[in-house]
């Protein structure tokens, strides 16, 4: 079993800046999840994808909205970090840390593709 433990949310004005840690603690398999993402939920709506990363590096993929704001990082294969720049009030929303299994019909940034999920942590941005 896969646990994911999110920090690093809080209240920040529009333009500021927030840093997001997920880190990973696994079962006895070393190769359990090979996917590691972060998702949020804003107030009424679905979850979306932001961000996601394979646990052995390679290119980071970003949806559209937090492109050239938002970076990932990584602090060895279970630690993720989400580095948010220019926060606006549309950032706001509930964030997780989720990790995904192989399959053969992942989707990198689609919510049911991953199989363990953080608590989440909030991020409140005002205007």
């Amino acid at each position: 079993q896969v646990q994911l433990v999110e920090s690093g949310g809080g209240s920040v004005q529009a333009g500021g800046s927030l840093r997001l840690s997920c880190v990973a603690s696994q079962g006895s398999s070393a190769t359990e999840f090979i996917y590691m993402a972060w998702f949020r939920q804003p107030p009424g709506k679905e979850r979306e994808g932001v961000a996601a990363t394979h646990t052995s590096g390679g290119s980071a993929y970003y949806a559209d909205s937090v492109k050239g704001r938002f970076t990932l990082s990584r602090d060895g294969r279970n630690t993720l970090h989400l580095q948010m720049n220019s926060l606006t009030p549309e950032d706001t929303a509930t964030y997780y840390c989720a990790a995904a299994k192989y399959s053969a019909s992942f989707q990198i940034l689609t919510a049911s593709s991953y199989n363990y999920w953080g608590q989440g942590t909030q991020v409140t941005v005002s205007s």
